[in-house]
């Protein structure tokens, strides 16, 4: 398995880059969009760069240093390139790899028919590139740049390789998976001041291939595995178009309100504590308390007593369902009779029960039978439980029942509620639901809340969405 701490500790030793070509020879395969930027900009660098296409216009324009996009400095940096003879075109990749160190990988990937990936240009590439493989005796660097799902990488691309040129990956050749952020427009600013640089590396070589290159403009790469940088890619596209659809449903939303709605967004984003920071974006249980889950429903019943649709918005409540009955599923694919509650408030610090989310969870287990024991270390005998749910009778009706029974599912000690349950479910991390889970020994552990930095070998543990 890929060691990333040690890569990031071999990528800060300047020893290692001693050993590295200072400028490697690259190839560039696919000159569209991200292919002729990356071109010119790597030259721009210093590189020797070959242009492959089987597109002739494309390899004419870029070899007589002219842009075959409109693009802000794009023609600018090919002609300089060109005329300073480090960039080249063909239509041959098989050489193109022979001549070169790295080659990057910038074909289309098409929509398929049943709404996947066509891999086509991606295998047709890898079909090239393994026959100049083969008659190389240096270590070769393949760096895929296209946007695909992850496991392609490894499934597709590398089988070709290995397969087409009778070499190993690890011996004779690497990959990275490198996912590019460049908007259109701005594309030739953002390779020179990137917002981060991702490097999803199968070899330690390989990373620190890919490291120097990218050294002038970013000397912190971020290393992680294949899959997890071909993931990246996808959601960051994701999230900008939730963005995008968020902002217009504002917009749709405070119109017939009369509300501008760029004032409005113009303060949103000026919060960079909440509204524009990691804050919010990691992975774990649904969203409650007494402000969420009420003006979001709020908002989708103002949208619709004025006749205005809001699908990203109005669905948050459904997503947010689904969520609390996964976590509801997992409890019961474990058979479990006696099932033990590590955190009753929607947050820890707090004795807020407002549509805590695991309230659902409960209710649910309550009514098919099974026994439920909960700990929370903010919850006591003097928490106003019936008072805090009847403030959300109206948006939470079926927890109402389970009210009148949650003061007798209470444990005061933690050891005595962990030692007699046949499942733990841990909603609040805190170093005492940590040091259970740890020493949970048989009992299933379901973490809602991602315990750990590292997920645990642990085999009865089991996290929501890790």
């Amino acid at each position: 398995m890929f060691d990333y701490v040690n890569t990031v500790e071999t990528l800060n030793d300047l020893a290692t880059f001693k050993l590295i070509e200072a400028k490697a020879n690259i190839s560039v395969v696919g000159l569209g969009y991200v292919g002729a930027v990356s071109t010119a900009c790597l030259s721009s660098l210093g590189h020797k760069v070959i242009g492959v296409d089987v597109d002739a216009v494309k390899i004419q324009a870029v070899g007589a240093g002219q842009s075959p996009i409109h693009e802000k400095d794009l023609g600018t940096l090919l002609s300089e390139g060109v005329q300073a003879g480090l960039i080249t075109t063909t239509d041959n990749l098989v050489q193109a790899v022979r001549d070169t160190d790295v080659t990057f990988v910038s074909v289309g990937t098409p929509t398929a028919e049943g709404g996947g990936c066509d891999y086509r240009y991606i295998e047709a590439a890898a079909r090239a590139m393994g026959t100049g493989l083969a008659g190389k005796t240096d270590y070769h660097t393949f760096v895929m740049r296209c946007s695909i799902p992850p496991g392609t990488t490894k499934q597709v691309l590398i089988p070709i390789l290995e397969h087409i040129s009778g070499k190993r990956l690890g011996e004779d050749f690497g990959v990275c998976f490198n996912p590019e952020f460049l908007r259109e427009g701005v594309a030739i600013e953002d390779f020179h001041a990137p917002s981060k640089t991702v490097i999803g590396a199968t070899d330690m070589r390989s990373a620190n291939v890919l490291a120097r290159i990218y050294e002038p403009v970013d000397a912190d790469p971020i290393i992680t595995s294949i899959e997890t940088a071909e993931m990246v890619k996808y959601v960051d596209n994701v999230w900008h178009a939730t963005k995008v659809t968020f902002a217009n449903e504002v917009g749709r939303l405070c119109k017939p309100l009369g509300v501008d709605s760029h004032d409005v967004m113009d303060i949103f984003v000026q919060d960079t504590k909440l509204n524009l920071s990691p804050y919010y974006l990691k992975p774990g249980f649904a969203f409650g308390g007494s402000c969420l889950p009420k003006e979001v429903r709020a908002v989708a019943h103002i949208a619709t007593t004025m006749g205005e649709d809001l699908p990203l918005i109005s669905s948050l409540t459904t997503s947010n369902q689904t969520h609390i009955e996964r976590a509801l599923q997992m409890v019961q694919e474990t058979g479990a009779k006696t099932v033990g509650i590590l955190g009753l408030a929607f947050k820890p610090g707090t004795d807020d029960l407002r549509e805590s989310p695991i309230l659902e969870v409960i209710a649910a287990l309550h009514a098919e039978g099974v026994t439920v024991k909960i700990h929370d270390p903010a919850i006591t005998s003097q928490t106003d439980i019936l008072g805090q749910m009847g403030y959300v009778r109206h948006g939470a009706p079926g927890l109402q029942e389970l009210a009148l029974d949650l003061a007798d599912m209470m444990f005061d000690s933690l050891d005595v509620l962990a030692d007699s349950v046949d499942a733990l479910v841990v909603t609040q991390k805190t170093e005492a639901y940590q040091q259970v889970a740890l020493n949970s020994g048989d009992t299933p552990v379901i973490d809602l809340v991602r315990l750990f930095p590292e997920i645990p070998t642990i085999a009865t543990y089991n996290g929501i969405g890790w």
